[in-house]
């Protein structure tokens, strides 16, 4: 019927029932009719509660007649809900976007009988469906468009929601839920009402705010409204505003019904897929630009979209894939559901986690794999070899994986339409392996080297190259490596990131389609189709030099070695060679250097970064005139050869050694710490650097060894530095190196080691402060010569001294935005550290913008004390725990701490007893201990 009236529709369901039921009975001398009609003399309130206990308890057919408009379907829904126990509802309807969307994202199409070319009859009926993740089926368990107040949603109803939430309960995404909370908290008490949740096609968005909207729904009265819309494509904002009112009035303009719901009402509105700012234009106009308490979210893909809906950045809500125990628990849950007495119960295999691995975090995808891995037996392991193998061609072809095709199609559309200038960017991640940890910095001075991100008018590469970053980021494709609980920074600063499991699977797929990459590993064979412009040699390569020698170089332009080195990698046919990538690799000597410099003359980029068996750089250095980049950090190098100066286009340079590299192995743990603590040592430079004027990355330079101030007058003249890093900074050199520097209005990073018992005093010295962001002071003694009130942009400090005092720790306290925050001090005054502030008797809220504290100390014990009002946004807190033990005090005043890194211990027992000191705290950190590396 037209207008859809809830109450006709129970009275005709339930004439119907009893029609049925006394013809099933057949009861004898009275008229079916009769039957129907004494029945119906119910009032209408026991009439209702019937009709609650029918298709609660009974299965059903239910054939929908004449369906015309979406929102009657949505009616019809709340009230049939979806009990799984085999039930039907049919719809009849002439229209097609009402047939598919009724039945819901993933469905199966048949034609069964055409008429005419313009008239043929479809059904439509469900595919396979995945109950989690982003585009959920419309019909699924549980479904309602709830806009009722919460006082008059029906028993039933609370149920659904209810059994949705224990069916579907979320894995892994605890802290995020607070965060969540968190955000709609905010919204709700402030005059930003609007929250983006922003993530990939997959990663389970949706199911993240579902499980808000419900909780919200159950357990508080902070909203009377509710209204869950799934906008439809084209969009119409009339539809729109129909779908937000259940009970609409036909004869009332839906858009003015819905501006007076919004300002009578505290309404909490999910607008699901919104994909363009004309849709969210129209929105903004019609229903949100007056004056309202009601809180809106809206969740899309696009992370532009997501900030311009955003009443500012804060308010956007980046959802990120699952660390691998929590994807691996989902999985195991998923299969356990679906199969209880399966052999996947307690199966473990490394092929299994690999498999896992390769899904990127993404529910939608992890939990299509367990449903058809969870009916599997005899063929369990063959399936999962099959999977592992042909990965992304399996779930694309294979009717199994039918739930993930509007993810499929979300990523063709995406890597079909993203710019062109960021497509080489993608493409290139698939260089590094499946969870390698990629620094963000090696990553863009890579693509600056392949001339993906190159100078402009507006920007120079290195700034473009950070943009291409950052919308990586944004998509997903590269992620925050999930240890780490926050960088303090904005995520695009990050120091290191790992590629998308899932994305990356999809670029390797189609990167010989490029012709682009092509790798070297377990089980290669002779084949002359081996060619591209990037090759990547494995460690699990056997290092078969026929194979090698049988592959076509004349095109390649990158080559990234992972494990041992062998001599023969470098071939004379490699002349366009631009980026040579050594990191880490094993068995390096000095004299392949000198091979590498005579062959690669167009190097751009060169890393030997962790190569410790390279002593020294060959004096042809400088004849790579291209060299734009230069990374010998950890190597056992500690001096620059001198014809580097003639490299006028080096832009990069880093170096320095640790102690190890330079000793025999630690005989004891106990010198194994004082190495750690003592960190990097500078390089000597030769004279003559100052020439070097591209220069913006240098360090660290040991300006000691380097000739004193006669390298202080070289790095005066080096204007365009934006990170530098010194040691062997003493009483003679010190302020002629704080006077050389001060100049340099573009520094954005300083690093100043001051030599041991050397450190005259630096009241007065000046620092280059305009643009200084991140700050480290190794070495200082007993006084911070730092002027704070110029510091205004200073977000990072790392300060190791002898003695920190409590009027220091005050002096830090006043800078505004200070977010990460490092002290390692020998003796703290009366071995304390006061974290805290006060004025006439009063604390004050201090330390407001640091989210990340570590601790360090020498001395026997700590007490280390938190004010009620100081770091109230800390989020990590690392205890350096080798030499000292702790007492923390107040520390349940940090509401918004997320975890506790226990360094320098590997006892379980103790992080234990940690954790339990930790249990009355209002977030439940979780502790954790940081492994130390192995004495070799």
């Amino acid at each position: 019927m037209h207008p859809f009236n809830p109450h006709e529709f129970a009275r005709g369901f339930m004439a119907q029932v009893y029609a049925a039921n006394a013809c099933a009975k057949k009861l004898e001398g009275t008229d079916v009719g009769v039957h129907v009609l004494n029945k119906m003399e119910a009032t209408q309130e026991d009439l209702s509660k019937l009709f609650l206990e029918e298709v609660n308890t009974k299965m059903y057919i239910v054939v929908l007649e004449n369906l015309t408009e979406l929102v009657d379907w949505d009616a019809v829904r709340t009230f049939l809900p979806d009990r799984v126990n085999g039930s039907w509802i049919i719809v009849s309807t002439q229209q097609f976007d009402i047939a598919s969307l009724c039945v819901g994202y993933s469905y199966q199409q048949l034609e069964l009988k055409q008429f005419s070319p313009d008239h043929s009859v479809f059904a439509f009926f469900k595919g396979s469906q995945v109950f989690y993740g982003d585009q959920e089926d419309k019909s699924m368990l549980c479904e309602m468009k709830l806009n009722s107040s919460l006082e008059k949603l029906c028993s039933s109803d609370m149920t659904a929601v209810t059994e949705w939430r224990d069916n579907f309960p979320l894995v892994g995404r605890e802290s995020e839920m607070s965060e969540l909370r968190n955000h709609t908290a905010k919204a709700y008490f402030s005059d930003s009402p609007i929250i983006s949740v922003l993530g990939i096609a997959g990663i389970g968005k949706s199911a993240l705010v579902r499980n808000l909207y419900y909780d919200r729904m159950l357990q508080t009265n902070q909203f009377t409204k509710y209204s869950w819309v799934d906008i439809s494509h084209p969009f119409n904002l009339r539809d729109f505003s129909r779908s937000l009112l259940l009970d609409h009035d036909s004869n009332k303009d839906p858009i003015k019904e819905c501006h007076d719901v919004l300002s009578k009402h505290k309404c909490l509105i999910v607008i699901d897929d919104l994909q363009s700012k004309e849709e969210w234009d129209l929105i903004k106009a019609a229903l949100v630009s007056r004056p309202s308490s009601s809180v809106i979210i809206a969740i899309t893909t696009e992370a532009s979209l997501a900030t311009y809906c955003a009443s500012n950045e804060e308010q956007v809500f980046n959802v990120k894939g699952l660390e691998a125990a929590a994807a691996m628990e989902l999985f195991r849950n998923e299969v356990y559901r679906k199969n209880q007495s399966g052999p996947l119960k307690s199966h473990n295999s490394v092929e299994l986690e690999e498999l896992i691995m390769k899904c990127g975090g993404l529910p939608k995808v992890i939990v299509s794999i367990a449903a058809l891995l969870a009916t599997q037996t005899v063929t369990l392991m063959d399936t999962v070899h099959s999977l592992n193998h042909k990965f992304m061609h399996r779930l694309e072809t294979n009717l199994e994986y039918d739930g993930l095709r509007g993810l499929f199609e979300w990523m063709h559309s995406y890597f079909r339409t993203c710019p062109d200038s960021l497509k080489p960017c993608i493409f290139y991640l698939s260089i590094f392996p499946r969870g390698q940890i990629i620094r963000r910095r090696r990553l863009v001075r890579r693509w600056i080297a392949e001339g993906y991100s190159r100078d402009s008018d507006e920007e120079s590469a290195v700034e473009k190259g950070e943009k291409f970053f950052s919308k990586l980021l944004d998509l997903s494709i590269i992620q925050q490596i999930p240890q780490l609980v926050t960088t303090a920074f904005s995520d695009a600063r990050m120091v290191s990131c790992q590629v998308n499991g899932f994305i990356r699977e999809y670029i390797v797929s189609r990167r010989m389609e490029e012709n682009l990459v092509f790798e070297l590993g377990a089980n290669c064979v002779l084949t002359t189709q081996r060619t591209g412009r990037h090759l990547i040699i494995l460690e699990s390569w056997d290092r078969d030099m026929i194979v090698f020698e049988s592959i076509d170089f004349s095109r390649l332009r990158s080559l990234t070695v992972f494990g041992k080195w062998e001599p023969f990698f470098i071939s004379k046919s490699m002349r366009l060679l631009r980026v040579l990538d050594l990191e880490d690799a094993s068995g390096l000597k000095d004299e392949d250097l000198i091979e590498m410099v005579k062959r690669l003359r167009r190097l751009k980029f060169l890393s030997l970064r962790g190569c410790r068996e390279v002593f020294h750089l060959p004096s042809s250095l400088g004849d790579l005139r291209q060299l734009q980049t230069l990374d010998v950090r950890h190597t056992s190098i500690v001096r620059l050869p001198k014809n580097i100066v003639k490299l006028e286009k080096l832009q990069y340079i880093r170096a320095g050694t640790t102690i190890s590299a330079l000793t025999p192995p630690a005989p004891s743990s106990s010198l194994l710490k004082f190495r750690r603590r003592r960190g990097l040592l500078g390089v000597q430079v030769p004279k003559g650097i100052g020439k070097l004027t591209a220069l913006h990355t240098l360090g660290v330079v040991n300006v000691s060894a380097s000739g004193g101030k006669a390298i202080v007058e070289e790095l005066k003249k080096l204007t365009q530095l934006r990170k530098l890093g010194v040691s062997g900074i003493n009483r003679q050199n010190s302020k002629d190196f704080f006077s050389a520097i001060s100049g340099h209005v573009h520094l954005e990073s300083l690093l100043v080691r001051f030599a041991k018992d050397n450190q005259g005093p630096l009241d007065g010295i000046p620092l280059p402060c305009k643009n200084l962001q991140s700050l480290k002071l190794y070495g200082l003694q007993e006084k911070l010569p730092l002027p704070w009130n110029q510091l205004s942009k200073l977000r990072k400090l790392d300060v190791e001294m002898t003695t920190l005092e409590k009027t220091d720790i005050e002096l830090l306290a006043k800078l505004p935005n200070l977010c990460i925050l490092r002290l390692l001090v020998k003796q703290p005054q009366d071995g304390k550290l006061h974290f805290y502030a006060e004025m006439y008797a009063e604390q004050l809220a201090t330390f407001e913008k640091v989210k990340i504290l570590e601790i360090g100390c020498s001395s026997s014990e700590l007490h280390v004390i938190f004010g009620s009002k100081s770091m109230k946004n800390l989020e990590l807190l690392k205890i350096d725990c080798s030499s000292a033990t702790y007492k923390l005090t107040g520390l349940n005043y940090q509401t918004e701490l997320k975890e506790v890194l226990l360094k320098g211990t590997n006892d379980e027992a103790f992080r234990a007893e940690f954790a339990s000191q930790l249990a009355s705290h209002p977030k439940r950190p979780s502790v954790k201990l940081e492994e130390l590396p192995q004495l070799s």
